[in-house]
């Protein structure tokens, strides 16, 4: 499967962005997909994933509440809806998948996922 990361862009502190990671080369409705990001001079860090199965969400802490993981199998896509942006949410935000159920004590694994997509920048000027 090939994942194409879409939707960045440059956004006021408060605003929004929705993220679209939408997948080709087979059904995405089986997949447990991911979104990681990686700010500047840090290392990638969890931010969200939405199981197969029960797609049921799970977040990183300082984004709960703000970002919605959601899918659309009928368009092969998973999205990640950001509201309230902060400064501190500036980076490049990558989409990640595995075939299949993750289980919750490894969905921040990055090496649990061995689709990635290209990623897309977010920058939040303050």
């Amino acid at each position: 499967v090939q994942l194409q990361a879409s939707g960045g862009g440059l956004v006021q502190a408060g605003g929004s962005l929705r993220l679209s990671c939408t997948a080709s080369g087979r059904t995405f409705s089986s997949d447990s997909v991911a979104w990681f990001r990686q700010a500047p001079g840090k290392e990638r860090e969890f931010v969200a994933t939405i199981r197969w199965g029960n797609s049921n969400a799970y977040y990183t802490d300082s984004v709960k509440g703000r970002f919605t993981i959601s899918r659309d199998n009928a368009k092969n896509t998973v999205y990640l809806q950001m509201n309230s942006l902060k400064p501190e949410d500036t980076a490049i935000y990558y989409c990640a998948s595995r075939y299949g159920r993750i289980i919750i004590s490894a969905m921040r694994d990055m090496a649990q996922y061995p689709y990635w997509g290209q990623g897309t920048l977010v920058t939040v000027s303050s």
